[in-house]
């Protein structure tokens, strides 16, 4: 039986793949900034500002699962928020990392989260895990991640990477958001529709993290989309199709976006064709590999 740990356990993939877990009969505990109450999930105290960490959380452990981090579009990207979108990400793993050299443990693996943006935009290239990163925030701050993740390596971790996509979820991240104008009338591609989103099911997100649990020939980047991907204009369609919804509003130009979002527009306006080549050919399959069958099962 696999006892795994879970920062950003929390979020919505943090939720839905602790229940996964739980059903596979893993022993699942958490690291959190406050306790709870769960009688099914032991949850461990920690304040990554501070450095304070729970010596206790990695007790039994064989595997952490690194979920952790600000959310990206939660804020304006002020020079301030910047540094915390990082520091979320990098000081958590590093604060793990340094309880693993000062205490006798069996964690063996790092199963962590990273990004996309990593690539940035890149008009219709297609991305493997082998294409150089961008230059812009988004990638400063993907490879700042992975660089922190792979100082696990020299603790002679097994260490796994997923670069993650949009996630479509009924229950948060960019769907919502999307189908809210389309629900109610004012629907539309967003600046000239042609840029590329590289999505993936939630069901698969969590079902590649267990995949990256249980498969120990896994290691090193994978990315975590789904192996057709859209542009955005295809996915308003889909969505406004899957909704019974017209779409008749123009599309919402470039230059209002970058007005009100700022830096931060580039996760909106900018065309990112991601590869699932690899993580294919490690064995992993797909449940919704199509667009309109993922829309159908989040909205039936």
């Amino acid at each position: 039986m696999k006892n795994i740990l879970i920062t950003g356990g929390s979020g919505s993939v943090g939720r839905r793949l602790t229940r996964l877990l739980l059903d596979k009969g893993c022993q699942v505990s958490t690291l959190s900034r406050k306790p709870d109450n769960d009688s099914q999930i032991k949850t461990y105290v920690w304040d990554i500002d501070k450095g304070v960490i729970d010596e206790h959380c990695i007790d039994g452990i064989d595997t952490i699962v690194h979920l952790a981090g600000a959310g990206i579009a939660d804020k304006r990207w002020t020079e301030s928020r910047k540094k915390e979108l990082i520091d979320s990400r990098t000081k958590s793993i590093g604060l793990i990392y340094r309880l693993l050299k000062n205490k006798p443990n069996k964690v063996n693996a790092i199963i962590s989260a990273s990004a996309i943006g990593y690539y940035s935009d890149r008009g219709d290239k297609l991305m493997t895990e082998g294409s150089l990163p961008n230059n812009d925030f988004m990638a400063r701050c993907c490879i700042a991640w992975e660089d922190a993740i792979d100082e696990g390596e020299k603790l002679g971790l097994r260490v796994v990477k997923f670069r993650t996509g949009v996630v479509l979820d009924q229950d948060g991240g960019a769907l919502p958001k999307l189908a809210l104008p389309v629900k109610l009338y004012i629907g539309s591609a967003i600046g000239n529709g042609n840029q590329w989103i590289p999505w993936i099911h939630w069901l698969d997100v969590v079902n590649m993290y267990l995949y990256g649990i249980e498969n120990t020939a896994l290691k090193g980047v994978y990315n975590m989309v789904a192996p057709n991907p859209v542009t955005n204009k295809q996915l308003t369609q889909a969505v406004a199709k899957q909704l019974h919804k017209p779409l008749w509003a123009p599309k919402v130009p470039a230059f209002l976006l970058k007005l009100i979002l700022g830096e931060m527009s580039t996760i909106v306006l900018g065309s990112t064709k991601v590869s699932a080549q690899k993580i294919q050919d490690a064995g992993f399959n797909f449940k919704f590999a199509e667009l309109p069958a993922a829309l159908k099962e989040i909205y039936e």
